[in-house]
């Protein structure tokens, strides 16, 4: 099968790009800057450009039969205006212009596999969130709701939308696991605010096995949340964080008038939560590696409990 992935050497992507070549695919990555080639398999082929402009990449991707795209900035940092346009221009263009390359397509089993995240949802408290939850109002979750809809206009080509709701991907070549450690190694890991937010969260090869799952079933369509089935509280977190590099974690939680203050409106993202379930695909049986975050976390930590 002819795949074409934008980010595809990015945290996710460049895993997901392996497996799909491993398994005999031919892929195109697409990215802003190819770092690294040379550690991807030689019959991965690659476009370096800015796909938040249209260009002649356009017409390179139109030529395949799947698309997945990973693309857009990181929300990990203290968000101003620019940021936050950066963050959605980078999701929604990227989407736009990668849906009007599959309307130039002759295929007439076209599947797009777009990103978007479970900040869809918006916050809230206890209540167990499937993918039939309509969208939040905050600006995460008013990205993510666009996001959504760019990519649906695929559907207009005839070509079958499948939407991946991202939790917290915890990896461990980065991701959110990779800049909490420092802090966790120094014994200073501590939960946020009052600890009681949930934070739905998925191990990275859970993920790209999410992929390779969803791939193989030829009939989906619709919103998916990929996350781990059993979503923990931050405290709960930190202190499986602790437990996996067998070290003590702080019993003071770090105020949330003070995350604000250092991150300014990220910080709530830290503070507030949403505690999502990954319905459909455990409708469709698919077995998750890591269902646990003590498992997930034991696996992803292993390799680096001698650098405490």
């Amino acid at each position: 099968m002819r795949v074409f992935i934008t980010g595809g050497t990015g945290f996710v992507g460049t895993s997901l790009t392996r497996k799909l070549a491993d398994q005999g695919h031919q892929v195109t990555v697409l990215d802003r800057t190819i770092k690294a080639a040379a550690e991807f398999p030689s019959t991965v082929s690659f476009i370096e450009a800015d796909s938040t402009f249209r260009g002649p990449w356009q017409e390179r991707a139109a030529g395949h039969e799947l698309f997945i795209n990973l693309a857009g900035a990181s929300i990990f940092s203290r968000w101003n205006e620019k940021t936050k346009t950066a963050i959605r221009e980078s999701r929604i263009l990227t989407t736009n212009n990668l849906v009007e390359a599959i309307s130039w397509n002759k295929n007439t089993d076209t599947r797009l596999f777009s990103t978007s995240a479970v900040g869809y949802y918006g916050f809230h408290e206890d209540e167990d969130l499937t993918e039939e939850v309509p969208p939040g109002n905050d600006f995460l979750a008013s990205v993510a709701r666009d996001w959504e809809a760019a990519a649906n206009q695929a559907g207009t080509s005839q070509a079958k939308v499948i939407i991946c709701r991202f939790g917290i991907v915890l990896g461990r070549r980065g991701g959110a696991l990779q800049q909490m450690l420092p802090l966790y190694k120094a014994c200073m890991g501590s939960p946020l605010g009052s600890g009681r937010q949930w934070f739905s969260w998925i191990h990275e090869q859970d993920l790209v096995n999410i992929f390779l799952f969803l791939i193989d079933q030829q009939d989906i369509e619709g919103p998916f949340n990929c996350t781990a089935p059993q979503p923990v509280r931050n405290s709960e977190m930190t202190r499986a964080i602790g437990a996996a590099l067998g070290v003590p974690t702080l019993p003071l939680r770090v105020p949330g008038f003070l995350m604000k203050l250092i991150l300014g409106e990220f910080g709530t993202i830290l503070l507030e939560g949403q505690k999502v379930i990954p319905g459909r695909l455990a409708k469709l049986g698919f077995p998750f590696a890591f269902p646990t975050i003590q498992s997930a976390l034991q696996d992803l930590l292993k390799r680096n409990s001698k650098d405490k």
